[in-house]
């Protein structure tokens, strides 16, 4: 689907969102109100350019619309591969952008993430993975890196990556092995008002106080000793 085709599907009653480069930027009309709409497509890769202008959009809606809705929407092959850009601290930028995001959850603003296209790495860590919960079409693609790239970094063969990868989702990339691990809440066979606003009116009334992301992944089996182990060292 095109991204004009998601958008019409998820906001029905409208929206003015609009694409600047490869950043998605905008305000969309729903049953619950007025929501912003932010995020990337065409599987950008995340430079500082998308990381700030990300940043500074969160920041705006912050400051001018108290209380408002964010729903992400995440298409990216993850950080750019620049030396140029690591110079400059692309991690910085990400960094900034997450705690933008977090900012947002503090003051009171519900966020969604709906993956509709790739979700890689970095890009998608810093603001698609920082949202209250996280959803994915069906045929998104969603991973944090290649089996091949992670046998070149880990110096694990590539034959037992992919050994791995057929019993651990921590190894496998797919929108289900995320789903398993709890990161992802749902898969979407489409995009859709009716679960969209679903979404954002079950987070609503569960407020941000409480990550379930952990206990999600134990319960599915796909996670299985993160839950524990940080319940263990928050009562050391």
């Amino acid at each position: 689907m095109t991204l004009n085709e998601i958008l019409d599907s998820l906001f029905p009653a409208g929206h003015d969102v609009a694409v600047a480069g490869q950043l998605v930027a905008g305000t969309a009309q729903t049953a619950r109100g007025t929501v912003a709409v932010l995020g990337t497509t065409d599987a950008a890769a995340i430079g500082h350019d998308i990381a700030l202008g990300l940043a500074g959009r969160i920041l705006d809606i912050v400051d001018q619309h108290p209380g408002r809705a964010i729903v992400f929407l995440v298409d990216t092959k993850g950080q750019v591969l620049s030396r140029a850009e690591e110079l400059l601290c692309l991690n910085g930028s990400l960094a900034h952008l997450a705690r933008c995001v977090d900012l947002a959850r503090r003051q009171g603003h519900v966020s969604i993430a709906l993956v509709t296209g790739e979700a890689v790495s970095g890009g998608f860590l810093s603001f698609g993975l920082m949202a209250d919960k996280t959803y994915a079409l069906a045929d998104a693609q969603v991973r944090v890196m290649d089996l091949k790239a992670m046998a070149r970094v880990t110096k694990i063969a590539h034959e037992r990556l992919v050994e791995l990868a057929g019993s651990s989702p921590t190894f496998a990339p797919g929108a289900e092995n995320y789903l398993r691990m709890g990161a992802i809440e749902a898969i979407w066979d489409t995009p859709s008002a009716a679960l969209l606003e679903a979404a954002l009116a079950g987070q609503a009334a569960a407020g941000a106080a409480v990550d379930g992301r952990m206990r999600a992944g134990l319960a599915r089996q796909g996670r299985r000793l993160a839950a524990d182990t940080v319940s263990a060292v928050l009562a050391a």
